[in-house]
C-alpha cells in the first residue's frame, strides 16, 4: 500500500439538543454538578474525535448487525479499513495478519467556533440565559410510581442546543478501492443524524446535524508542489450525492493509483 492522495472533510456540527459528552470530575463538592462534560483546559467544551468516531464506527456495526467491535482484518470490510482493526491480545500465541491495513479514517476533535464561544462569553441571542459560561445544567430524578414522587434528584451539565462546533477529518487513500469505501464515512454522518451524540440520547439529548460541508481532494502529487488539492464539494450533508462524487475522486486520484 501507497499513498495515493487524502481527502479533507471539514465542516461544522450543530447541536440541536443539548449535549451531554462526560468528562471527568476531579473534586466532590456539596450541591455541585453531578455529571459534568468534557472540557479543554480551559474549561471550555468540545467533542472528542474519539467519541465522534466511535459512534460512526458502531452505527455503520449496528447497521452490519454486529454485535460486538468486528475485528475480522478482512480487506473488503469495511469498519476494519476505514476505522482500523485492534491488535490481538498478547496473551494468545499468535498475531494474525490484517489485510485491511492501516485505519484511513481521522477525526480530530471539535472545538467551539468563536462566533458560538463569543455569543455565549457576552450571553447574547439563544445563549442570553445561560447559567455556567458555556453550559446548562438540567435537573433530572426518578418517580416512584407508587408514591408519585420524584426522587434522587440529580444535575446533569449539557452544551446547550444551537452550539455548534468546527470538525475536521482525514480520509487516507493508500489504493484505489478506498475511493468506494469512503461512502461508508458520508453514511456514517447520515446514520449519526437520526441517531444521537454522548449520553442519555433515549431522553432527547445529543441530536446534531452536519453543515458548511467542505470535502478537498489533495494528490499526492499537490503535496509534492505544495497546492491545496482540489475542493470537490460544498453544501449540506442532504445534498450530497456520493456517486458524482466517488467518480470525480476516482478521475483526481487515476495517476497516483496506477
Amino acid at each position: 500500500m501507497k499513498l495515493i492522495g487524502k481527502l479533507l472533510i471539514n465542516g461544522e456540527i450543530e447541536a440541536l439538543t443539548g449535549l451531554a459528552i462526560g468528562g471527568s470530575k476531579s473534586d466532590v463538592s456539596i450541591g455541585g454538578i453531578d455529571n459534568n462534560v468534557i472540557k479543554t483546559a480551559e474549561g471550555v467544551p468540545f467533542i472528542p474525535g474519539s467519541s465522534l468516531k466511535g459512534k460512526f464506527r458502531s452505527l455503520l456495526e449496528r447497521k452490519k448487525g454486529k454485535e460486538i467491535v468486528c475485528n475480522c482484518g478482512e480487506k473488503n470490510c469495511e469498519i476494519c479499513v476505514i476505522f482500523g482493526k485492534g491488535m490481538k491480545n498478547r496473551k494468545n500465541d499468535k498475531e494474525e495478519k490484517s489485510e485491511s491495513g492501516p485505519t484511513r479514517l481521522y477525526v480530530r476533535d471539535a472545538y467551539l467556533t468563536e462566533a458560538t464561544k463569543n455569543m455565549m462569553e457576552n450571553k447574547e441571542g439563544i445563549f442570553s440565559n445561560l447559567e455556567l459560561t458555556y453550559t446548562e445544567i438540567k435537573w433530572e430524578n426518578t418517580i416512584d410510581r407508587v408514591q408519585s414522587k420524584a426522587e434522587h434528584p440529580r444535575q446533569q451539565e449539557r452544551v446547550p442546543a444551537g452550539s455548534k462546533f468546527e470538525f475536521n477529518m482525514v480520509y487516507n487513500l493508500l489504493k484505489k478501492d478506498d475511493v468506494a469505501m469512503f461512502k461508508h464515512v458520508i453514511e456514517a454522518m447520515n446514520l449519526l443524524e437520526d441517531d444521537y451524540l454522548g449520553g442519555n440520547g433515549s431522553r432527547g439529548y445529543g441530536r446534531v446535524k452536519f453543515d458548511k460541508l467542505e470535502i478537498v481532494c489533495r494528490t499526492v502529487a499537490d503535496y509534492e508542489a505544495g497546492t491545496p488539492g482540489q475542493t470537490i464539494y460544498t453544501g449540506t450533508l442532504p445534498d450530497l450525492k456520493i456517486d458524482p462524487l466517488i467518480d470525480e475522486i476516482l478521475s483526481l486520484v487515476r495517476e497516483e493509483a496506477v
